[in-house]
């Protein structure tokens, strides 16, 4: 019948998918929704603006040196929260690789 196929081949197909998963595209995917995501937090404190602004969001700065809650401080924050996301989708695509194998 047309339009059909064997359950066995599209087992072998989504297993060769997913043993060809791009790490680039994990890592930055995922580099990007946290970069955005610090970008965001960062900017959203400061319109709000207040007497102590982000004084939780501000520890980050004993990780990642030049970090504050500014403006400045956001777009430095993207960049190293862009740099531990794309580390983290890759090693992410190379577990999932690794373990999918039979």
């Amino acid at each position: 019948m047309p339009g059909t196929t064997d359950n066995g081949a599209d087992a072998v197909l989504v297993a060769r998918y997913i043993a060809s998963l791009s790490g680039r595209a994990w890592g930055i995917a995922l580099g990007l929704l946290a970069g955005m995501g610090l970008f965001l937090a960062t900017n959203v404190l400061v319109l709000a603006g207040g007497e102590d602004i982000g004084q939780h969001l501000g520890l980050l700065s004993h990780y990642f040196p030049f970090y504050e809650v500014s403006f400045v401080g956001s777009l430095i924050g993207f960049g190293y929260a862009f740099v531990v996301g794309y580390a983290v989708g890759r090693l992410i695509c190379f577990v999932y690789a690794r373990t999918a194998h039979d």
